[in-house]
């Protein structure tokens, strides 16, 4: 895990075209409204299991950034690699199996890898995670801690619950639904951090 006063959200999912820029990119857009100067403490990036290098995001993937006023310029894709998965704070991936080959690529980030609503559902569930003082970087990897020993405290789901669905080759509201839930998580992790 990084040791930097930075804290780094990593966002996986197949291609990197679909999913995980706008949860990079979502996320990006989020924080810099939630936390402005603190901002520089975060950093979201994304990858793909089995992404083709320097392909731009999907199309519809664009436009719902734009229509949240996220940024999607200058996006390229790129393959994940355990040393990405070893620098990140949090990864969050689009499936279950997105997380296992994570962990399979970097065994040591079993405790901070989650699909991106596994993490919403247990960061909810998370106790000890400090109400105030802290600043945000410490209050996100208190939360990190907070939500992976909350995964022995809660009751198993059905992977329909912790997956986003893939919304390739679906129509625009497939990918207003997948940003929908990625936003949830997000405010989830930005309720927590922003708190004074």
């Amino acid at each position: 895990m990084t040791t930097t006063d930075r804290f780094t959200i990593l966002f996986v999912c197949r291609a990197n075209i679909c999913r995980s820029p706008l949860a990079e990119r979502l996320a990006r857009h989020d924080l810099a409204n939630r936390l402005g100067p603190d901002t520089n403490g975060f950093i979201a990036h994304s990858a793909g299991t089995h992404a083709l290098s320097e392909q731009p995001m999907h199309p519809y993937s664009e436009r719902v950034l734009r229509e949240h006023q996220a940024d999607p310029s200058g996006f390229i894709s790129r393959q994940v690699d355990a040393g990405l998965l070893e620098a990140a704070d949090l990864i969050l991936t689009a499936s279950r199996r997105h997380r296992s080959h994570c962990v399979a690529l970097a065994p040591p980030t079993l405790a901070r890898t989650f699909t991106i609503r596994q993490f919403g559902r247990l960061a909810r569930a998370a106790v000890g995670v400090p109400q105030a003082g802290p600043d945000p970087v410490v209050r996100a990897r208190t939360l990190v801690v907070a939500a992976a020993a909350a995964r022995s405290r809660t009751q198993p789901v059905a992977a329909a619950h912790d997956d986003l669905a893939d919304p390739v080759l679906r129509p625009v509201e497939d990918f207003r639904v997948c940003a929908a839930q990625i936003s949830q998580t997000v405010g989830t992790l930005l309720d927590v951090i922003t708190k004074s």
